[in-house]
């Protein structure tokens, strides 16, 4: 059996979360039941993430096979990768039908996955699928069956990212006074590691004999120094953590163009972001806030009443509390509510779902994407290369509040962002862990 190649059921749910997924599983052969080929063709119309996928792998399966047949063993997928194969929906075995009554898609896919173990004695045979459900289900049966975790980042990594602030405490006061006080506001990095940082790598430095009392800094690459972290105002928003200190200087600062703000509800996630867009809008020719439409599942925008802004309504409606949040911070005749008021009028400053977002051309624009942890890997390297010149984009999202039903903290999209994008100079992540809504809010998390 070692010597020779496993083989992969796949379900519909992979080729939907990546349609490359073929691709990725070395010398192994591949095969694909009718029955996802039959779901697959539910979702080849459309514009969202899941339609596109579709598309993509029926394009790709149509170009490997060409003029061929898959015949008895399937098609080669290319060099040193295995063959593929659509593979005709087959029955449970007659012990086990009448523990699958429902004819579902489902159940022919774990079907076929079975018999597919059953004619290949000797071989490897798993059914990979995201549905835990399903994996469930494939596993009462006897069937082998993993997750697809070609995407999935480790566990040791996410925590490294959560934690990505260092705390240091035995640093000499010339140091802390020469960050905190001195001209430059910074000190060369062989004063506080003995290796160079990672770039924007984050410390708080306590001064000595006061653990209290901490300076905020980070690493500046550019400038091969650790540079102080000022507490800083965006329109009207002040940090009150700092957490909140780290993300406002992220969002402002202009070298980085790309933010990723994880952390739990109402750590101010959002309200930075757009306090730091708002903040900075004679940078940009517009302002662009948006969130995937997960309510309604794969139902398009389309499925709701009304016209289109009462159809928008129940997606904008959280950005447009943060926007109000901002708004309350002046009074209304101020220069900065009506600037508000203008921006809205004029489009400069556009709350829209992400589904509207799709095609668009994002040069010179302040792009915020909210709760960015419902997006796939696939769907955030897609936002991110449509930025144009002088565009900066600012993922906001709780990695544990996840909506999809085939994502989870370790593959979705804001994780793998900070796994990917760590250390790159242009990216910094900031995770968020205080609530500061309210103290109710804070007591509620914690104990509820």
């Amino acid at each position: 059996m070692a010597n020779k190649p496993k083989i992969f059921v796949l379900d519909t749910n992979v080729i939907l979360h990546d349609y490359k997924a073929i691709r990725k599983f070395q010398d192994n052969d591949i095969v694909i039941p009718m029955a996802v080929i039959e779901e697959l063709d539910k979702f080849k119309k459309g514009n969202d993430a899941l339609s596109f996928n579709s598309r993509g792998f029926v394009r790709e399966l149509d170009k490997l096979t060409g003029h061929k047949m898959f015949g008895k063993y399937g098609v080669p997928i290319g060099k040193g990768m295995g063959c593929i194969k659509v593979e005709v929906n087959h029955p449970f075995p007659e012990a086990l039908q009448a523990c699958f009554k429902d004819d579902i898609q489902d159940h022919r896919i774990i079907a076929t996955a079975m018999w597919v173990r059953d004619n290949n004695p000797g071989r490897f045979v798993a059914l990979v699928t995201k549905d835990i459900n399903m994996r469930m289900k494939a596993k009462a049966v006897g069937m082998e069956v993993q997750d697809y975790m070609t995407d999935r980042v480790e566990e040791t990594k996410m925590e490294n990212a959560l934690k990505e602030v260092q705390v240091l405490n035995d640093l000499p006061s010339e140091t802390l006074q020469a960050i905190n006080y001195g001209p430059e506001n910074a000190v060369d990095w062989r004063e506080i590691s003995q290796k160079e940082p990672s770039a924007n790598q984050l410390y708080k430095l306590n001064w000595p004999g006061n653990g209290e009392a901490q300076v905020c800094a980070r690493y500046d690459a550019s400038r091969k120094k650790v540079a102080l972290v000022r507490t800083r105002e965006a329109y009207g928003i002040r940090p009150r953590n700092d957490e909140q200190k780290f993300a406002i200087d992220a969002c402002l600062n202009p070298k980085t163009q790309l933010v990723s703000l994880t952390g739990g509800a109402g750590t101010g996630k959002t309200l930075i972001a757009l306090a730091a867009a708002l903040e900075q809008e004679a940078d940009f020719d517009q302002i662009i806030l948006s969130r995937p439409a997960v309510i309604l599942g794969n139902q398009d925008l389309g499925f709701l009443p009304g016209d289109q802004k009462s159809k928008m309504s129940p997606f904008v409606q959280p950005l447009m509390d943060n926007l109000n949040v901002i708004k309350s911070c002046f009074k209304p005749t101020s220069r900065q509510a009506l600037r508000i008021e203008a921006m809205l009028k004029e489009e400069k400053l556009l709350i829209s779902p992400l589904a509207y977002i799709r095609g668009r051309s994002l040069g010179k624009v302040f792009f915020i994407i909210d709760e960015a942890q419902n997006l796939t890997p696939h769907e955030v390297k897609t936002i991110i290369t449509r930025a144009g010149e002088g565009t900066k984009i600012v993922f906001t999202g709780d990695i544990y509040q996840i909506d999809q039903p085939y994502l989870d903290q370790w593959s979705n999209g804001v994780t793998h962002l900070s796994d990917k994008m760590g250390g790159q100079a242009l990216f910094q992540h900031v995770n968020l862990r205080k609530g500061e809504r309210s103290e109710l809010s804070e007591i509620a998390a914690k104990l509820l």
